[in-house]
């Protein structure tokens, strides 16, 4: 992906981060939202993201513009889970099968490869072969398929969850999507 910049994601980014992630709301099955979301209903989600710590929001863009982004989150609530972040990534509609999911992924791990992170999970609706294929290409493992636990459009959807550890042995990523 020749002329793709990734970097930290700005409070300027809001206003298209939320318009990719709404295309998955109205369009996929994919996330579990239901309702497209306002930029200002979007503002708590991003300000959980800094530009050092755990929890990280990458922005892939080129000359036209914003084409996805990567990051880490919370897990769960609870002090105990602190050391797992769970990845969230979307790329715009158009924009996937390009290789920018993968450059994403590399610089988000790169980023927070100081941090105190034992476990990254990823959760993702199936059947989502592309999503399946970027884990593994990261190293992610199968845990488990949760059976039927979303509602959307009239369906029941599974979610299966992978996991890999922040640092992994001697793994070779290929950042340009092979």
């Amino acid at each position: 992906m020749c002329g793709l910049r990734i970097r930290g994601a700005t409070r300027a980014d809001l206003p298209i981060l939320t318009e990719i992630y709404n295309h998955y709301v109205i369009d996929t099955a994919i996330t579990f939202d239901l309702e497209p979301y306002t930029v200002e209903r979007r503002t708590a989600w991003f300000e959980q993201f800094g530009s050092g710590g755990r929890y990280r929001l990458l922005v892939a863009e080129d000359d036209t513009g914003v084409l996805g982004y990567a990051g880490t989150t919370r897990f769960r609530p609870k002090a105990a889970y602190e050391t797992t972040v769970e990845t969230t990534i979307y790329c715009a509609p158009g924009a996937s099968g390009k290789g920018i999911g993968s450059r994403l992924y590399s610089f988000l791990f790169e980023a927070v490869s100081g941090e105190d992170i034992r476990s990254i999970v990823a959760g993702y609706t199936v059947p989502n072969p592309a999503s399946a294929a970027l884990h593994a290409r990261f190293g992610f493992k199968p845990v488990g398929v949760f059976r039927e636990n979303g509602r959307k459009f009239g369906k029941y959807w599974d979610v299966a969850w992978m996991e890999r550890p922040l640092h992994l042995p001697d793994v070779k990523i290929d950042s340009q999507g092979g």
